[in-house]
Formats: structure tokens, C-alpha cells, sequence
């Protein structure tokens, strides 16, 4: 596929190339394929958001978005509690209200229940909470595990993208302390 290189000096070049982006205006000649990633992730991520409010509204609860079930799956995990800055550091959310306020969205729905400690509040699932999040697991078992497998994408290649994709997220959050202090 042909596509448009723009150079620094603001003229284009054809290249042969494969890359899909979704900015050709913001592409870099110094790393053409950062642009590529970010429509990479864009994709992915609406597709993996879209993905948890469907295999939720399967499971039995339809009035979930994407952060809400990422948020009940969080306190659920390990089965311990937690508190609300762990909770933010975590799933890396700068803006407690947001959390607080999806938490006592749960709360009211009977999913999540919190227990004062001190001067600290702890969120762990309800019985209520944990049983919707094992209806999650079976649907998708049943859905995605089951297309993964016939896709023929490793689960070591899977974990591997993981693993990239944890150490780039960590150049956006130091791009975004930088962006920040400008």
C-alpha cells in the first residue's frame, strides 16, 4: 500500500508502506510507527470497551459501562479489600471523584459494599457483586476464550503484547508528566 510521508520540513514523500494511523498529521518521521500504535490502540481500546458492556448486559447487568465493570472486576479481585487511592494508583485514574462516584454507583446496585476502618473506607464485593462477576467469567469463556482459541493467536504472543504494551504505557504517563509541565 502506498501512503504519505510527511517530513519535518511539511513536504510529502510516497512510501510503500502497510501503516494504518489515524492522524497522518501528527505521524513522526523519527518513529512513524508510534502513530501507528496509537490507532492500534484506539481501535482496541473501543472494541475492548464496547466487549465488557456486552459480555456484562450477557452476564445479567445492563446498566454498566466500561469503567464500572473494570471497577467491580478490580475490588473483586483477589477477594481483598481495598481502598480508594489503591484503587485510582491501580487502574491508573488520576481523578478519585470518578472512582468514588462508579463505586457508589455499585454500591446502590448491591455489587460493591464499603467498611470504614479508622479514617479510611475499604470496598470489597458483595456476594451479589462476586456471583455477577463469575456470569462475566462464563460468558467469557464461552465468547472470547473460545474465538482467541480459534484464532491461533499464543497465549505467550498474548502475554508478550501484555508485557509491551505495560512498558509503553508507562512512556505516555512520563509524555504526560511532561506535557503537563509546559
Amino acid at each position: 500500500m502506498t501512503s504519505k510521508r510527511v517530513s519535518t520540513s511539511g513536504n510529502s514523500e510516497d512510501i510503500s508502506d502497510s501503516r494504518i494511523v489515524s492522524s497522518r498529521h501528527l505521524v513522526s518521521e523519527r518513529c512513524a510507527e508510534l502513530s501507528e500504535l496509537e490507532y492500534a490502540l484506539i481501535m482496541t481500546s473501543n472494541a475492548f470497551n464496547k466487549w465488557m458492556v456486552r459480555c456484562m448486559t450477557a452476564a445479567g447487568e445492563s446498566d454498566m459501562g466500561a469503567f464500572d465493570v473494570s471497577l467491580l472486576h478490580h475490588v473483586n479481585h483477589r477477594n481483598r479489600k481495598k481502598k480508594l487511592a489503591d484503587i485510582c494508583f491501580v487502574l491508573n485514574v488520576e481523578d478519585t471523584h470518578v472512582v468514588n462516584y462508579a463505586l457508589k454507583k455499585l454500591a446502590k446496585a448491591g455489587y460493591v459494599i464499603s467498611e470504614k476502618v479508622g479514617k479510611e473506607l475499604y470496598y470489597s464485593t458483595s456476594e451479589e457483586g462476586k456471583a455477577l462477576c463469575m456470569k462475566y467469567r462464563e460468558v467469557r469463556e464461552t465468547c472470547l476464550i473460545a474465538i482467541q482459541m480459534e484464532s491461533g493467536i499464543s497465549g505467550p504472543s498474548i502475554g508478550d503484547t501484555a508485557q509491551l504494551l505495560r512498558s509503553i504505557s508507562s512512556i505516555y504517563e512520563t509524555a504526560a508528566r511532561a506535557a503537563a509541565s509546559l
